[in-house]
């Protein structure tokens, strides 16, 4: 399973993934779902993917190929005009490679699904940071004022913290400090969603990450923060009125 998260502030754009892949009593894999390219002062794009590996690594491995094709080839992420048409490229890469890999086996009784999804973030120069959700069908939709951020893969247990917490002028550091709160919220509930962590840091204009960090079950950081987030729960929950067994409705 996966958790990654794209959120979108004022100051720029931050995403936070985990790493596992499988899960398991002695099957455990860790492989990066978190990649980007950048054009030194002219763009920066990102990528986190979540579903079937075979697939994710299948559509990373072509978009690297593209970049360094010749322009008359294949159509590239690091050439298109906008993000918008970015966002259309990978999506028609997503949907024909799940369809190809569904044609490829579809003699086989009970193989793989062959889906994924993707969260792109970046940015062009002269143009807005922008964030997208594609979809496994190619079709995608962006971030906006009403939708700031988006989740991928096991969304539920991380989404509510976000909610509550997540505002748009907020510094990078919180964003940060509020990414690894819905993570280990994730990692509590479900296991197969597993350390380390890969944090990346977009400012806005800068067309390189401003920060980027993988991070460790060991990390002393992200143990201060699960550590007094568990205790600041218990603590809301004790300060709450207690409910008295004895009042009649």
């Amino acid at each position: 399973m996966t958790y990654c998260v794209g959120m979108m502030l004022d100051k720029g754009l931050v995403l936070m993934s985990d790493t596992r892949t499988n899960s398991g009593v002695d099957n455990i894999s860790v492989f990066s779902k978190m990649h980007h390219w950048s054009v030194p002062g002219e763009r920066i794009i990102s990528v986190m993917t979540a579903g079937n590996l075979a697939t994710t690594q299948a559509v990373i491995s072509l978009l690297e190929e593209r970049t360094k094709a010749p322009e008359d080839r294949e159509p590239s992420i690091l050439k298109a005009p906008t993000m918008f048409q970015v966002a259309s490229i990978i999506g028609g890469l997503l949907t024909e490679t799940i369809r190809d890999r569904q044609e490829s086996s579809h003699h086989m009784s009970g193989g793989p699904k062959f889906t994924a999804s993707v969260i792109l973030a970046g940015q062009i120069a002269g143009m807005e940071p922008r964030l997208f959700l594609i979809y496994p069908e190619g079709n995608f939709i962006e971030a906006s004022e009403d939708t700031p951020f988006f989740q991928i893969g096991e969304t539920k247990y991380g989404r509510p913290i976000i909610i509550r917490a997540y505002n748009r002028q907020m510094s990078f550091e919180d964003a940060s400090k509020l990414l690894m709160v819905s993570m280990d919220s994730t990692l509590a509930a479900n296991l197969s969603v597993g350390m380390p962590l890969d944090l990346m840091v977009l400012e806005r204009d800068k067309f390189e990450p401003l920060h980027e960090r993988r991070i460790h079950a060991s990390d002393p950081f992200f143990q201060a923060i699960s550590t007094g987030w568990s205790e600041a729960l218990r603590t809301a929950f004790h300060s709450l009125p207690g409910y008295d067994l004895t009042e009649k409705s």
